[in-house]
């Protein structure tokens, strides 16, 4: 069965963006999504509550999810249910990821001005089970070339994701996953490789009316 995900989105738990949890759900079934991750960042706040609220939806699935700050770079603790400590090492991060069943999935990868991994630390010999390889929110796609190199080389998983910050850019780039609609399955296909990365990003004048909007006119609450 090919479902579709998007692994990736932030609710108004990461203080970068704006959207709840429940905004999330209703806007991701609109565009037919079957399953998603709430990736805040060093929360799972929000990940919990969108658990909640679809406990009983056979709709869509939430994937217990959260967006670490390891030492260099930010790495998603995807299938897991409690916190990982900000600003351990890349290794320590991994490893607590996969202490706790979840998956390591390189976020935004080579992105210097995201705080994305393999840019200060060189080293890529690291046991991550995925990477994005299509991330919406990227200006040349530059970090996305060199994901998809790294995620061939290494032979891993190769994840899209809209990283969206505000609800009109879910999708924006997203997963195709071989899988069943359950935690199980979709963490078990993204073992085995059996992703699809697609979309063709984030629109970088929309997401610059976005910032315009939520920095300077302050129209979201």
């Amino acid at each position: 069965m090919i479902l579709k995900l998007d692994p990736h989105i932030h609710s108004n738990y990461s203080p970068d963006a704006v959207n709840s949890p429940s905004e999330i759900i209703e806007k991701s079934k609109q565009l037919n999504l079957d399953i998603i991750g709430i990736s805040d960042h060093n929360t799972i706040e929000g990940s919990q509550l969108a658990i909640k609220e679809t406990k009983n939806d056979d709709e869509i699935l939430v994937i217990p999810s959260i967006e670490i700050s390891s030492e260099y770079g930010h790495i998603l603790g995807f299938g897991i249910e409690e916190m990982v400590k900000r600003g351990l090492s890349t290794e320590e991060t991994v490893d607590k990821i996969h202490d706790l069943g979840g998956l390591a999935i390189v976020a935004h990868p080579y992105s210097y001005y995201r705080h994305g991994l393999f840019c200060k630390e060189k080293n890529t010999d690291v046991n991550i089970d995925g990477i994005e390889v299509k991330n919406a929110r990227f200006i040349l796609g530059y970090s996305n070339s060199k994901g998809k190199k790294l995620a061939e080389k290494k032979n891993i998983a190769e994840i899209g994701s809209s990283d969206a910050h505000y609800i009109d850019f879910i999708m924006d780039c997203y997963s195709e996953v071989d899988c069943e609609k359950d935690i199980d399955s979709v963490l078990k296909a993204i073992k085995k490789r059996k992703t699809k990365a697609l979309g063709s990003g984030t629109s970088n004048i929309e997401l610059a009316k976005y910032l315009y909007k939520k920095h300077v006119k302050k129209e979201f609450k």
